[in-house]
């Protein structure tokens, strides 16, 4: 347990690193960490609320490593010429992963719901968690994501929460195969597709999670889920989808920009269901959490009242505002099914959409910019923008010969309409300057939380030429 025991974070302000951090510190540690965002001076306003949480912030620099009873969690990536990374060595602290510290948390909790799957793991793990809160559960929750529903006056960064009870919900990760570390009782597995690593290795990593698990809740409407629960012996598995035979099935979905409802059959009975996000990815979403709580026995009618309440997370088709009819989405899309379920959203309603995206690396652009390439040039026609800035990068050694010029060009090749403009600060000028009445501009990228000051900043200059 982390009682008694002192972590530092190296990358605190990571969307990983901060919620865990905060679980480990309400449980009685003592926790402190460097990230190279403070010391560049940006999100400034997520550092002090941690340094008012009592978390001691340092320089990236090894300053703040002081002891050898402190445990260094940081990416295995990293290499040892990190000062922070020296430091601890240097000192002999022990090292961890993120991975490795969140499973010692979750494995040791007495009921456990993990959620893996390509996309989608964040929605779904913040519905269940507020499902098992309002049933008075009292769940810990991990998340990579803000749950709005649980954003406060002294929680505006609500990706984590601590609770009494005897039930953690966490999101788990397959892109560095740390899925493998963690033992559910509950397996959540929303889908199967290319991200970070090849389909042979996903189907390896996301077998043996839903395995070992002692209930198995997954996605009939995935072609390569289907596939790969055919050849496992699951004991207690439940599906869902809109596909005939699923155990919880949505019928009769009505989409509206920013909300859905549908009819959900379940158990030999149907339900109404309301919900205050949209599109069908996050209808799938919602069968996937009720099928969850279902399974440590929450009543299917508690967990429809929950979903209708259920707000969304920040950055999951999060609508930023409108000015001179002009709306601004900010949207975590970063791989092709994440990016496809946020523009499949957007089409089903009329408007020009001005899709800008900012690449979450060099690495992702070779593993999957031609996909990447594919779905803008499938999802959007017409008027509809695609613009680019460059990668983002945070130094070190990545090989960076192919950029987002690829993905542009490729796009144009198949008949889109596509413009890549390196600085981000100037992608952001020429879509106030392009945009006209009645388009949708879509702010898509991951790992970069300055995203989110960067779609403000369009919806203010939009304001100002109104």
């Amino acid at each position: 347990m982390s009682k008694d025991k002192s972590y530092y974070f190296c990358g605190i302000g990571g969307s990983g690193m901060l919620p865990l951090a905060m679980i480990v510190r309400e449980k009685g540690a003592d926790v402190a960490g460097s990230d190279r965002a403070l010391d560049q001076g940006r999100l400034a306003t997520k550092f002090e609320w941690l340094k008012n949480k009592g978390v001691g912030l340092f320089a990236q620099d090894g300053s703040g490593l002081t002891s050898g009873d402190q445990i260094l969690i940081a990416s295995a990536a990293i290499e040892d010429s990190v000062p922070d990374v020296a430091k601890a060595n240097s000192l002999g602290c022990a090292r961890m992963t993120r991975a490795q510290l969140l499973a010692e948390q979750f494995n040791a909790s007495p009921r456990s719901i993990a959620i893996g799957g390509t996309s989608g793991k964040s929605t779904v793990t913040g519905m269940i968690g507020w499902i098992l809160t309002e049933a008075g559960l009292d769940p810990t929750i991990m998340n990579g994501a803000v749950m709005k529903n649980f954003v406060a006056d002294d929680a505006p960064f609500a990706s984590s929460r601590v609770g009494d009870g005897n039930i953690m919900v966490s999101e788990v990760d397959e892109s560095d195969g740390s899925i493998a570390l963690f033992d559910p009782e509950i397996a959540v597995l929303n889908n199967v597709s290319l991200d970070h690593k090849s389909l042979e290795e996903l189907r390896q990593l996301f077998g043996d999670f839903a395995g070992k698990a002692k209930h198995c809740i997954w996605n009939r409407d995935d072609a390569e889920t289907v596939a790969l629960v055919a050849d496992l012996d699951l004991k207690h598995a439940i599906s869902f989808g809109f596909s005939e035979g699923a155990d919880f099935r949505a019928t009769d979905i009505d989409e509206a920009p920013v909300s859905s409802r549908f009819t959900l059959s379940a158990n030999g009975d149907d339900y109404p269901v309301t919900m205050q996000v949209p599109g069908r990815h996050n209808v799938a979403n919602a069968l996937a959490a009720i099928a969850a709580a279902s399974a440590v026995g929450v009543s299917v009618a508690k967990s429809v009242a929950a979903i209708a309440q259920f707000n969304g997370l920040a950055r999951r088709f999060d609508v930023v505002g409108a000015a001179n009819d002009i709306s601004v989405i900010d949207d975590f899309g970063h791989n092709p099914d994440k990016i496809a379920a946020t523009l499949q959203t957007m089409k089903a309603f009329p408007g020009r959409i001005i899709a800008f995206f900012q690449p979450h690396g060099f690495g992702p652009i070779q593993k999957m910019g031609a996909e990447l390439a594919q779905v803008f040039a499938d999802m959007l026609d017409g008027d509809d923008r695609v613009i680019l800035c460059d990668p983002v990068y945070f130094g070190g050694t990545v090989d960076r010969t192919i950029g987002s010029e690829f993905i542009t060009d490729a796009v144009n090749a198949a008949g889109g309409m596509a413009r890549h403009i390196a600085g981000r600060a100037e992608c952001g000028d020429h879509i106030v300057h392009i945009a006209k009445p009645g388009d949708r501009i879509v702010i898509m990228g991951a790992r970069d939380d300055t995203l989110s000051i960067f779609a403000s900043d369009i919806l203010a200059k939009l304001a100002v030429n109104q």
